[in-house]
């Protein structure tokens, strides 16, 4: 097969590339292909699906922000994504409060929607949440932190990041681009750009390019070879010399549906839905939030060191990773979860990059990666994919939905700009 771009990838990331690429030029040959029967069957729909526009970062703001308006666009084209604008709030002890206070003001300052909740509120809003722990010797054992303060963005929710990938996918078709599943890109393919036809090329004095890639069916020879394949992009990039700055880490979630956890789902007066939203504990960075969509709960836990990188082909929740590990301090905050156990569970892989957290697009002759979604890939997906388009297309500044611009440059990594994030989940 011949093309002018081959996207490798068919999740968030893949798929909005390809769509943007169409859309600038639908003469263009555009293929997609993913080694799996569908797409978002890497780690795009084992997502929690939750999207903020809480970020310290400029260009982390940007690119959600935008990509959450053009979320709420694709519902009013016809795309049935699950949008629920139920909030995040992070609860944090006074001792956190004052570290974050300095990033918290500066949001404010930028006109972000958010609110400063004291204990007393919070008990107000989430009744069943205990906030002070007191003398307790089990809660000191324990080392949790009382909850003193809460941050609430209100421009923040939950979607079916499944839904979002194959409206993404749809409106690609519709443009005439082409998928191709159960296709697995095994090698980059590097020729020299002016060949020379002599055994052993290209040489070192040879100037390279990228020229399609190796798959379990055939070669496909490509223009442009886009990487958007998140934790396996190493895999493909490592043989040639070329830097994924990634490394996988598991997220295991956990869905809970007891009729004991009814007071938990309730909260007061920080959505329409009088609804959890998704909730990060001041400790060990356990969260939670409700699914609408199925009257459950789901719980995750952002834990870092010592989890270690690795990739799994196949990632599975651990069997007693929530019963004899989360579920000793999630009981403290909510007492309700005592004795109940997860209906369901399963486990992805975010694609990490631990220098700053936020994704990388650049090129190379022939070659352009995207990644490094380090677990906001979702909630950033269309502003990403535009990032990569501009860049294809030779352009120095994208314009994200709504009007507003970005250095693609900033994203890249010669001349990377990107500011401290202070809010990480």
């Amino acid at each position: 097969m011949e093309c002018d771009t081959l996207v490798i990838g068919a999740g968030i990331m893949g798929l909005s590339t390809a769509y943007y690429m169409k859309k600038r030029d639908p003469s263009k040959k555009i293929v997609v292909i993913d080694k799996y029967s569908g797409p978002a069957q890497g780690n795009s729909a084992k997502s929690e699906g939750g999207f903020r526009n809480i970020f310290t970062s400029e260009t982390n703001y940007l690119l959600a922000d935008s990509s959450i308006d053009y979320f709420f666009h694709m519902e009013e084209l016809g795309h049935k994504l699950k949008m629920e604008s139920i909030g995040y709030l992070w609860l944090f002890s006074e001792e956190q409060y004052e570290k974050i206070r300095p990033a918290v003001e500066g949001l404010k300052e930028r006109g972000v929607e958010l609110e400063v909740y004291n204990r007393e509120e919070i008990e107000a809003k989430v009744p069943s949440l205990m906030t002070d722990f007191g003398d307790d010797e089990e809660a000191e054992m324990l080392g949790l932190k009382n909850v003193d303060y809460g941050v609430y963005g209100r421009k923040c929710g939950s979607l079916d990041a499944d839904a979002l990938v194959r409206a993404y996918e749809a409106e690609f078709l519709k443009l005439g681009g082409e998928v191709k599943y159960n296709t697995e890109a095994t090698e980059l393919i590097v020729k020299p750009e002016m060949e020379l036809e002599i055994p052993g090329e290209p040489f070192v004095w040879q100037e390279k390019v990228i020229s399609g890639v190796k798959t379990s069916d055939d070669e496909i020879t490509a223009g442009t070879t886009v990487v958007a394949c998140g934790v396996w992009a190493h895999q493909l990039m490592d043989p040639v010399g070329l830097d994924s700055f990634q490394r996988p880490k598991k997220r295991q979630l956990f869905a809970f549906k007891d009729p004991k956890l009814e007071p938990v789902m309730r909260t007061e007066g920080l959505n329409h839905e009088n609804a959890l939203p998704l909730i990060v504990l001041p400790t060990a960075g356990i969260f939670l939030k409700a699914e609408l969509s199925e009257g459950s709960i789901w719980l995750g836990c952002a834990d870092t060191f010592p989890r270690k990188f690795e990739l799994e082909e196949d990632p599975q929740a651990e069997d007693d990773y929530y019963t004899n590990n989360i579920y000793h301090a999630l009981v403290m905050y909510f007492g309700e979860f005592e004795d109940v156990r997860p209906m369901n569970s399963w486990a992805g892989q975010y694609a990490i990059n631990s220098f700053d957290e936020t994704p990388v697009i650049y090129g190379e002759k022939g070659f352009v990666y995207v990644g490094c979604g380090s677990g906001s890939g979702i909630m950033k997906g269309d502003a990403i994919g535009r990032v990569a388009d501009a860049l294809c297309a030779g352009e120095a500044e994208v314009e994200l939905h709504g009007g507003r611009k970005l250095s693609v440059a900033k994203l890249g990594i010669k001349n990377r700009a990107v500011e401290h994030e202070e809010f990480v989940i």
